[in-house]
């Protein structure tokens, strides 16, 4: 296996992986603090579409990002106040941001170029691909990891910051309480409601921002349903992960290399058919999800919050 070979399929890892990794960090926050969001893939539709549009109107990167983190504010004000403030069913609100999102996003889209599938090209508010000098010479990992754009290198300091804080923190502590007995959270005289406030808006910028990358970083332009799935694929990696940012970052590797290799054997002219090479980073997914959700079960250390999906109502407090 020559060395350009594997450097190609480590660089498409690492883009594929980022914007997947953005979107599992916002829904373990979110779930973290037993808020469920299955509207991930709604989210990051709109923060795709609203990044792009942005950026292609102001042929600015910057603002395209700007507007992705208000998108995630707004998004997840929504979100919150249906499932925090109402106490409406979270799976069917995360749904229904999902449906929303879709169709907006799409609606959005057309109105930027001719056809549903069209792909527009930006013309100059893309983040570029920024090398590193010296690092970027290390063999094989050296073009992979530091020749990358701005979302990468910052996803680089979030990942053990995410760890950091929420197992070494007074403040991630407290998040995981709130998830695991809000009641507990209650009666120390910590506000419930504001926290889940807050880690739900705060997860839902992140999956906002992981739009962001893929239509400024990733593929440079915008193309209908340009998730491609990933928002349900982030939720599967967070039970994959059983809620800890270290693990979810190997279900992103998993996921992007699976990724990469099929792109790798549709350039090569495989015999494969496209559809079913489409299907394998889904399929190898879905298994290994499956796998890891047995042995976690069997071995009594799933990790699932327990208040996950359960209204705060502080008149039940005991």
């Amino acid at each position: 296996m020559n060395e350009a070979f594997v450097i190609s399929i480590l660089v498409i890892t690492i883009r594929a992986g980022t914007s997947l990794l953005y979107a599992t960090f916002g829904a373990i926050l979110t779930e973290r603090s037993g808020i469920q969001n299955l509207g991930v893939e709604g989210i990051m539709m709109v923060g795709a579409a609203a990044s792009f549009a942005a950026a292609y109107h102001s042929n600015n990167g910057w603002i395209g990002l700007l507007t992705a983190v208000l998108v995630g504010i707004i998004l997840g004000v929504i979100h919150a106040f249906l499932t925090i403030t109402m106490r409406a069913e979270q799976v069917v609100s995360g749904l229904a941001m999902t449906i929303f999102g879709t169709g907006l996003a799409s609606f959005m889209g057309q109105r930027l170029g001719p056809g549903n599938s069209t792909m527009v090209g930006l013309q100059g508010p893309s983040f570029e691909r920024i090398p590193i000098p010296y690092l970027r010479e290390i063999p094989y990992i050296g073009e992979a990891l530091f020749n990358q754009d701005i979302l990468v290198y910052a996803l680089y300091l979030l990942i053990p910051l995410m760890w950091f804080y929420i197992y070494k923190t007074r403040q991630g502590l407290e998040l995981r309480a709130v998830g695991e007995n809000p009641q507990a959270i209650d009666a120390l005289g910590m506000d419930v409601t504001k926290m889940r406030f807050l880690y739900t808006v705060a997860g839902a910028v992140l999956m906002a921002i992981a739009g962001a990358h893929l239509s400024l970083g990733y593929l440079q332009g915008w193309a209908d349903n340009i998730t491609g799935g990933r928002g349900w694929i982030a939720i599967a990696l967070v039970i994959f992960s059983t809620w800890n940012p270290l693990r979810a970052v190997l279900g992103a590797l998993l996921f992007g290399g699976i990724n990469a290799i099929q792109f790798r054997m549709q350039a090569a002219g495989t015999t494969l058919p496209s559809s079913f090479l489409n299907m394998l980073p889904y399929i190898v997914t879905i298994l290994v999800l499956v796998f890891i959700t047995w042995a976690e079960r069997n071995t009594h250390r799933f990790g699932t919050p327990s208040a996950l999906g359960t209204p705060f109502v502080r008149e039940e407090k005991k």
